[in-house]
């Protein structure tokens, strides 16, 4: 299977920024849709962002709009998320997959973001 691999989560103050990114170990990557998704403790995962195959279409859940952009660079594999203006309720594991998820991509091992003061 495709590996992805998320990176750039942390501890960070409300009112901050991280930006997160996900790369995927194989050039198929190029050809999907791909999804940020975050699953917070005791929570279902949830689709937060995505972004068509070349980048003309994004959406956003409603409790990220306006804070949050994804991006991703098919030259490199690589898919992002710009958070800003973060909100002790983003906390949660964040994952990169495509859109929608499915046996082509394992779920990686998501990356931490921890919003508190």
């Amino acid at each position: 299977q495709v590996q992805l691999v998320e990176s750039g989560g942390g501890l960070v103050q409300p009112g901050g920024s991280l930006r997160l990114s996900c790369a995927a170990s194989r050039s198929i990557f190029r050809i999907y849709t791909m999804g940020w998704y975050r699953q917070a403790p005791g929570k279902q995962r949830e689709l937060i962002a995505r972004i068509s195959v070349h980048s003309s279409s994004t959406n956003y859940a409603d409790s990220v709009k306006g804070r949050f952009t994804i991006s991703r660079d098919n030259a490199k594999n690589t898919v992002y998320l710009q958070m800003n203006s973060l909100k002790p309720e983003d906390t949660a594991i964040y994952y990169c997959n495509k859109y929608p998820p499915d046996s082509t991509y394992a779920w990686g091992q998501g990356t931490q973001v921890t919003v508190s003061s």
